[in-house]
């Protein structure tokens, strides 16, 4: 990004080629973190309030009667994000012809999607029933998706106390501290020469 400022700098003369290097730059490193966030993966907040949302349509999916693939199938297109595209690639891939294991491997690559994938797979496999085990997956799901927003809530209002006590410091300083100050040192100086 700074090479390309530099040579925006040395093939544009004067103080145009000032400016095109630093615009130059600019929208290189925009590009590079753009590039790079699309390469990163899912955003892992979305995933965490998706899992317990896909699990319980899951649940009931498969509470109404419904086959387990046929369930993540449809969970999966209604959903969609990152939860509903494993699910419905998954259930694309069990429908193909794909092991379980291999079928639900990128849902279980989510964070805390290993046990709704190992239920999934349970259930291609054995034909165990779903439901149950899906409405407490789900549970679960929801309530480490709960701690992990009160976490979050908790630490930004932590976080929040160190601009907020910057602002007023400065404020509490010069009208409470330096009058006082000011007042005791005139006080001193003025009875040392009296």
């Amino acid at each position: 990004m700074l090479g390309i400022g530099c040579a925006a700098l040395l093939f544009v003369e004067g103080a145009a080629g000032l400016v095109a290097g630093v615009l130059a730059g600019a929208g290189a490193w925009w590009a590079g973190r753009r590039v790079g966030s699309a390469t990163e993966g899912p955003d892992l907040t979305r995933v965490a309030g998706e899992l317990p949302l896909a699990a319980d349509l899951l649940g009931a999916c498969v509470a109404a009667g419904a086959e387990p693939v046929s369930a993540a199938r449809a969970v999966g297109d209604a959903l969609g994000g990152p939860v509903g595209v494993c699910l419905a690639r998954g259930a694309a891939e069990v429908r193909l012809g794909a092991g379980p294991a291999y079928a639900w491997r990128e849902l279980a690559a989510l964070p805390d999607g290993a046990g709704l994938a190992r239920l999934l797979e349970r259930a291609g496999d054995s034909g165990a029933p779903a439901a149950a085990p899906v409405a407490r997956y789900a549970a679960q799901a929801r309530a480490r998706w709960s701690r992990t927003a009160t976490a979050r809530a908790r630490r930004a209002g932590v976080l929040v106390t160190a601009p907020v006590g910057l602002c007023f410091l400065p404020a509490f300083v010069v009208v409470g501290v330096l009058p006082v100050v000011v007042g005791l040192a005139g006080r001193l100086l003025a009875g040392g020469d009296g």
